[in-house]
């Protein structure tokens, strides 16, 4: 037995963007044309605010910007969180969601560690404020998927050998179960540069490819979620899966669809 992204898929991808500068627009532009999706995490102190180099969107954008892609947490002030104090740093996590959730009127569950820094501490304040999920800046330059959702490795910056990690995803091997490529980064890189290359020319490579599923981070982190909660008998034999979204594995060269609350015999 082996397990697949949803219908069937083989691979996945996703990326995530941090600090919400008007730069995004453009950013979504791109992955819009070429039917990626992608997790913008936005300090939501910082929505609606200008300044000398610094411009962020504006909330009453929020909404149509990022359809069809996730809005995620980034603490409300980007403050480096095991610099302050535990009541001051749950504060800023949990402002940050209810803010968040204004602006978007949905769930947000997602995080990503401002300047990359977390502790054990950390982590367990993002479970108590609802957190699911955050993403480090620690590259792997491999195609795993996650181990420990609260400390989710991307595969890499968008400046470190993208392309070339691009056309290795494209020929991953079969013997990574589940491959995810996760790329990071801010979309003020390319805008205060005003050179979108890297970016556009990774979107041409990646898009459109049958065989992959293009998919926000909470989207993936609520998929492996459920293939990792999948009840078997002793044998094997007998599958259960108990999660609210389907689950797709290939069954002696066959793609089988295991739907929520079904057991499946084999």
């Amino acid at each position: 037995m082996k397990y697949l992204y949803p219908q069937g898929k083989q691979k996945a991808l996703t990326f995530s963007y941090d600090d919400g500068e008007h730069f995004d627009r453009k950013l979504v532009d791109i992955f819009n044309n070429h039917g990626l999706k992608a997790t913008f995490h936005l300090n939501s102190g910082n929505i609606g605010h200008s300044g000398p180099g610094n411009t962020y969107v504006n909330p009453e954008e929020i909404v149509s910007l990022y359809e069809g892609h996730e809005v995620a947490c980034h603490g409300v002030h980007h403050k480096n969180m095991p610099r302050i104090p535990l009541s001051v740093m749950t504060r800023e996590l949990y402002e940050d969601r209810i803010a968040l959730e204004k602006y978007t009127g949905k769930i947000v569950q997602g995080f990503s560690y401002p300047f990359g820094s977390y502790t054990p501490e950390l982590i367990s304040a993002l479970k108590a404020v609802g957190i699911k999920y955050s993403r480090t800046v620690n590259g792997t330059a491999g195609f795993f998927p996650p181990g420990d959702f609260y400390e989710w490795h991307p595969t890499c910056h968008h400046y470190d050998n993208l392309i070339e990690l691009g056309k290795r995803f494209l020929e991953v091997p079969d013997y990574i179960e589940l491959p995810l490529m996760y790329v990071w980064g801010h979309s003020f890189e390319f805008g205060r540069a005003n050179d979108w290359t890297v970016i556009e020319e990774f979107a041409e490579l990646i898009c459109g490819k049958e065989d992959i599923w293009y998919a926000t981070n909470m989207e993936i982190c609520d998929y492996l979620t459920a293939v990792k909660s999948l009840e078997y008998s002793a044998d094997e034999r007998i599958v259960h899966n108990p999660s609210a979204i389907s689950v797709w594995i290939e069954k002696d060269g066959a793609v089988e669809e295991i739907s929520s609350n079904e057991t499946r015999r084999f």
